[in-house]
């Protein structure tokens, strides 16, 4: 899960204009936010903030260049940087139905949610919810992520602080000497923990699959999730599926790799395999 401190979690101005409390348009992308062909909602992973989406706003304006852009938008949990003042949230349903409220403004475009570890059953929620309010997504992207099926618990959040930052260091998400700085870990710490507190109780709830179809991308030499859970994501889906594991990639292979998964998000959703194999009869 990792965190990405100290941007997501220093106090910071909530920004002019913040359409709101739960959603940062990130830069670049349109001029005006009407122009915007579709729309990508990001949902960060454990101890992360809307800022660790930046990187991928760039990779996918240039993807996107053109009269009709997409536009990036990513939320932001309570508890963190311009939220810091706010109670945290440790039940992962209670985050989806914080953040529901936000993204169903967006559906007058085209909508396109990406997940990276904690960040992924989290959108996955928002788009039942979605799904049931009749204007779900064209396509949900995990990264990193278990099936909803497969998360299996845990109790890093009931650790003392040595084990949770024994756990951050093991998934590699965390510079190494953010973890050494005492002013730091004061911050980040509680975040860290409710928002593990959050995945480690979620249990599925057993419901119609998905009709968004799904692309999960992973490494293969994340320490924390197997690819076969991450595969299980085909489970939950009754659209089309596709698996993308990255050579060499740990838990935060994405760090490496922000034009390959803009490159998921802006491209054609994978289509049902009866689908797929009727169009290719017909062609």
């Amino acid at each position: 899960m990792g965190c990405d401190a100290p941007a997501a979690l220093l106090p910071r101005p909530r920004p002019a204009r913040a359409p709101d409390p739960w959603l940062r348009r990130l830069r670049p992308g349109p001029a005006h936010p009407g122009a915007a062909a579709a729309r990508i909602v990001c949902f960060p992973h454990a101890g992360g903030g809307a800022g660790a989406y930046r990187p991928l706003a760039t990779a996918v304006a240039a993807r996107t260049a053109g009269p009709s852009p997409y536009e990036v938008l990513a939320v932001q949990y309570p508890g963190r940087n311009d939220r810091i003042r706010e109670s945290r949230v440790e039940d992962l349903r209670e985050l989806a139905a914080g953040a529901f409220g936000a993204v169903a403004a967006l559906t007058d475009r085209p909508l396109v949610l990406l997940g990276h570890s904690m960040g992924a059953l989290v959108a996955y929620e928002v788009a039942r919810l979605l799904e049931r309010a009749g204007t779900g997504p064209v396509h949900l992207v995990v990264s990193s992520a278990w099936a909803p099926s497969r998360v299996p618990g845990g109790t890093v959040h009931l650790r003392d602080d040595a084990g949770v930052i024994a756990e951050l260091r093991r998934t590699s998400g965390t510079d190494a000497r953010l973890l050494a700085n005492p002013d730091i870990l004061a911050l980040a710490l509680p975040v860290v923990r409710s928002d593990y507190a959050a995945v480690e109780t979620y249990r599925h709830r057993p419901g119609p699959p998905l009709a968004a179809p799904v692309t999960a991308v992973t490494g293969d030499r994340d320490p924390l999730v197997p690819v076969g859970d991450v595969a299980a994501w085909r489970d939950h889906t009754g659209g089309g599926f596709r698996l993308r594991v990255v050579p060499g990639g740990d838990h935060f292979y994405l760090t490496a790799h922000w034009a390959e998964l803009a490159g998921h998000l802006v491209a054609p959703p994978p289509r049902p395999a009866g689908a797929a194999a009727a169009l290719a009869a017909a062609g």
